[in-house]
């Protein structure tokens, strides 16, 4: 089975030719790294047939509504969609069952999206995009192209869920890193980078890969994890940060707009600052694994299990200049 025949011309009509043919080999041979693949395509394969009577991406995701089961039976759509738990980001309502994923990523969504330039039109790169969530969103907000990176492969194949119902040629997630995009690329009006500054071991070059995938007045959206302090303050944990084992760099606001102006963005904008809840990081039917209650102190939300300050997220906003 494969995804992604639809996309290469796509890449090539961007001008990424020689992306296009390096993409063929490396997505070919990522889509059988995996020892649970064989399963995976099988339970996406062993979905039921269901033509949706409506889809809705701009308010939410939501794919057709329950009466358009027909003979198919609800439970028999929720097993088949559990076949790819753990679901992290999200939510989904597909046929009228909510997949109530760990993360309320609609929330963030809706705090981020004031603040951008609008989407309508404009082709997008999502970094770690998980299972395609807020690309979705995108492309409900009218984007004419998003492309999604992610290299894990369960993430992956839940994109490849939604849109066995979805159909959607604009909209692809591939199963990369980021280190699989050539560098200067200069393509994209708008890449999103969320949740990912803190897994890289080198910030600032990450933030010249992205930079790298803009076109010249191309606007960079990116969410992070941040600490409290000045323009010299960036905290690296010692060992784990909230149970998390690749967390490396945590700067304050002052620190990390340092690193966007160092590294040549401009129009640079803290729009947004979150302290993580638990209602919108949490453990539920679809992902029954540890979560955000369990990386905490019980006795001081302030604080991680290790004695860290507790997560605080931030959106910026960075232009790559004309």
């Amino acid at each position: 089975m494969n995804f992604y025949d639809s996309l290469y011309p796509q890449l090539e009509a961007l001008g990424q030719h020689l992306w296009s043919q390096q993409l063929q080999a490396t997505l070919s041979e990522r889509q059988g790294s995996h020892g649970k693949m064989a399963g995976w395509l099988k339970a996406l394969q062993a979905l039921p047939d269901i033509n949706p009577s409506r889809l809705e991406l701009k308010e939410m995701v939501a794919i057709g509504d329950a009466a358009d089961l027909g003979q198919v039976s609800q439970e028999e759509l929720i097993a088949g969609l559990q076949a790819f738990h753990p679901w992290r980001k999200g939510p989904y309502n597909v046929f009228g069952v909510e997949i109530v994923t760990e993360w309320r990523s609609d929330w963030k969504w809706e705090r981020l999206l004031p603040h951008i330039q609008p989407l309508a039109g404009r082709r997008v790169l999502d970094v770690g995009c998980g299972n395609g969530y807020h690309g979705w969103r995108m492309r409900g907000a009218g984007a004419e192209f998003v492309l999604g990176i992610e290299p894990f492969l369960l993430s992956v194949l839940q994109f490849q869920v939604m849109q066995r119902y979805l159909r959607d040629p604009q909209h692809h997630v591939i199963p990369i890193g980021i280190e699989y995009v050539p560098a200067n690329l200069a393509c994209f009006d708008s890449v999103f980078s969320m949740g990912v500054l803190y897994h890289r071991r080198s910030p600032l070059d990450h933030l010249f890969e992205l930079k790298g995938c803009l076109r010249r007045g191309g606007e960079l959206i990116l969410e992070t994890l941040i600490v409290a302090g000045d323009q010299e303050t960036i905290f690296m944990p010692a060992g784990r940060y909230a149970k998390m084992r690749n967390v490396w760099f945590l700067p304050s606001i002052a620190a990390m707009t340092l690193w966007l102006q160092r590294c040549g963005f401009t129009k640079i904008a803290c729009v947004d600052t979150n302290r993580t809840s638990r209602e919108e990081q949490r453990s539920t039917a679809w992902m029954h694994f540890e979560s955000l209650a369990d990386f905490l102190d019980p006795d001081d939300p302030e604080k991680t299990i290790e004695g860290h300050p507790a997560p605080l997220r931030a959106i910026f906003t960075a232009t790559k200049p004309f």
